[in-house]
């Protein structure tokens, strides 16, 4: 068996099985799927049994652990001579597992990821927060990427690893954020390899409305502080930017009492998101929500980075992000 596709569930069935449909579909045919039931309350069991006699594939079920304990739960069952870690709220092109053939048919890699993208059939909401995760006008550069501001460190919704690693750094840890670059950090300082394979995307629907958005990438700023502590000097000058978005608009608003003009900035770098997003080949109305999807996105990362270096200065090294 050449791959094993892990994926955590946990109270996702309807995404599920539109992610099981797209495995269907796919053109390389040597992979095996683990379903892994991560103690939901709205089970996918049903779901994901319709599509055993397509998909070589096994359904587990477990108390709720989160993402990280849970994709170890399934990656323990597998047989694959690589692992493949998809989000249970991704749809997988048919090209997938060719893509990564190629890409290590051309050289070889230890751990492996590819970027995302906002499939037709997404809201607009959906598709302008996947904007304001991809552009190099939030933090996409951030995150890694074929036009990067810092070295690629795959993420979870599209990873993969060989077992053999993944079993030598003992996997994901019971991290409930932050849990998928812990493990990329980690398989890093034991000398492994990575590298990005462009062509080798998903179709990730991430978050369906603001709040929840706002909620997902504040524990993503929270989380890269205690990535900190785990792992010193994995800080870079770029995790920074987005609080120093936030603390730069906060003193441009209060200049702007005495500096009018100053109202402009912002203003600009509005115009900058919706026009970038028009490029990009978005409808009008997706540009117009990318602007606050960006705002949302860099304010929500930066105020859970600035939370927790409070947190973090006021109770020590010892603090550890909360589930």
């Amino acid at each position: 068996m050449k791959y094993s596709v892990v994926i955590p569930v946990y109270n996702r069935p309807l995404e599920v099985k539109e992610l099981m449909e797209s495995l269907t579909e796919q053109a390389f045919k040597d992979f095996e799927v683990l379903v892994v039931e991560d103690g939901s309350s709205i089970p996918c069991k049903q779901e994901v049994l319709e599509y055993k006699g397509r998909l070589n594939l096994t359904y587990l079920e477990k108390e709720n652990t989160g993402p990280g304990l849970t994709r170890n739960y399934g990656a323990c069952s597998a047989n694959g001579e690589y692992l493949i870690f998809f989000d249970s709220d991704c749809l997988i092109p048919n090209g997938y597992f060719q893509e990564v053939e190629k890409e290590l048919a051309s050289a070889p890699a230890d751990f492996f990821g590819g970027p995302d993208r906002a499939h037709p059939s997404f809201t607009p909401i959906q598709k302008a927060i996947s904007y304001s995760m991809t552009s190099f006008l939030t933090t996409g550069g951030i995150r890694g990427g074929k036009h990067k501001l810092d070295k690629f460190l795959p993420r979870s919704f599209n990873m993969g690893v060989t077992a053999e690693a993944f079993r030598k750094v003992e996997g994901f840890s019971a991290m409930r954020y932050g849990e998928d670059l812990d493990l990329s950090l980690r398989l890093v300082a034991a000398g492994y390899s990575s590298r990005l394979f462009p062509g080798a995307f998903v179709y990730h629907k991430r978050r369906t409305d603001f709040r929840k958005f706002y909620r997902q990438v504040f524990s993503s700023g929270f989380a890269r502080i205690n990535l900190h502590v785990r792992h010193h000097g994995s800080m870079k000058l770029v995790h920074l930017l987005p609080s120093a978005f936030v603390v730069g608009i906060c003193l441009l608003l209060v200049a702007s009492i005495f500096f009018p003009w100053l109202l402009m900035l912002p203003l600009l770098y509005c115009f900058a998101l919706f026009t970038d997003s028009l490029y990009k080949g978005n409808s009008p109305w997706v540009a117009l929500l990318c602007i606050p999807a960006s705002w949302v996105q860099l304010f929500g990362y930066g105020l859970g980075f600035i939370a927790a270096c409070w947190k973090l200065t006021m109770r020590g090294k010892n603090y550890f992000l909360p589930d």
